[in-house]
């Protein structure tokens, strides 16, 4: 990733989503205007720089900034959690850059220990992935839950390859574009994070050459976290299902991630969940004695 253009895209870009009357500025000659939103110099008076050195941040040096300033700037920008956390991490890994890029493991092992939780999660669909939205570790009902992910017998499964690259992902996930929106968000937050994390480099090319979606989602660069919430599915098996999820990074284990998803109790959802979990026992019977199919 070059981060210095990274930069320069989210500064622009987050420039161009706020409104001198947002902003609290006056709005003289507004006829006049030819940026859809704030000029470069209206961010440099509300972040208290000037405007040549905020022009050199938006061109993308962002080493030398000090804290202070970043919070300024975020504040200017009226950056939300996700994007403040961003522009920090970009920041950093400006300030960290190493001469040369060091590989990562495409696949991180999830320990033992994990896997043994995982499992005993027996009345919620359940799995562990990486910031690339590799599924590392899944219990059976999160396997069944996903099922149409795992027909493909690539290894590891990637959230993202299958909403842009499979076209049944349409059926699956009924609120598509806002799923392969998160998608998209998550995995620009995660390229701020691990600049140099060459399986998600090869990921963001490989979408971006086969999906015109991707391509335009991405140069939105929009970024979110993404704790908790609602996600509806169109299961091939059991049909319509809304759940709530759950995600929470694993501190021991940075870059792994655990997503749980649940139903209230007497909810449609939650006997539609009931149903998922008697549909996954049968199918897995039936793979334990070819001779029932």
């Amino acid at each position: 990733m070059d981060t210095a253009h990274e930069i320069r895209e989210f500064l622009a870009t987050r420039r161009a989503k706020i409104t001198p009357q947002q902003a609290g500025l006056p709005a003289f000659g507004s006829g006049n205007r030819r940026v859809p939103g704030l000029r470069r110099e209206e961010v440099a008076l509300l972040a208290g720089v000037s405007i040549d050195y905020y022009a050199r941040l938006e061109r993308g040096h962002l080493a030398g900034a000090s804290e202070e300033v970043l919070d300024a700037l975020s504040r200017a920008l009226q950056l939300d959690e996700a994007e403040h956390a961003h522009l920090h991490d970009l920041a950093a890994a400006q300030r960290h850059r190493p001469a040369r890029r060091t590989p990562r493991k495409t696949r991180t092992p999830v320990p033992a220990s994990l896997t043994r939780v995982l499992h005993s999660m027996t009345d919620a669909p359940a799995f562990i992935r990486n910031g690339r939205l590799d599924i590392l570790a899944v219990n059976p009902l999160g396997r069944a839950l996903y099922a149409p992910l795992f027909t493909s017998r690539a290894r590891p499964v990637n959230i993202a390859r299958f909403q842009f690259l499979n076209p049944t992902s349409r059926d699956f996930f009924p609120d598509w574009n806002a799923a392969v929106n998160t998608t998209v968000s998550l995995l620009r937050t995660e390229a701020g994070r691990a600049p140099g994390d060459t399986g998600l480099t090869a990921l963001i090319g490989e979408l971006a050459t086969r999906s015109d979606e991707f391509r335009t989602a991405w140069a939105k660069h929009n970024v979110r976290l993404h704790h908790t919430g609602r996600k509806p599915f169109r299961h091939p098996e059991i049909g319509e299902i809304t759940l709530d999820f759950d995600t929470m990074e694993l501190p021991a284990h940075p870059g792994l991630t655990l997503t749980t998803y649940s139903a209230e109790p007497g909810t449609p959802a939650h006997d539609a969940l009931r149903l998922l979990a008697s549909w996954a026992a049968t199918d897995q019977e039936r793979e334990d004695d070819p001779a029932r199919s």
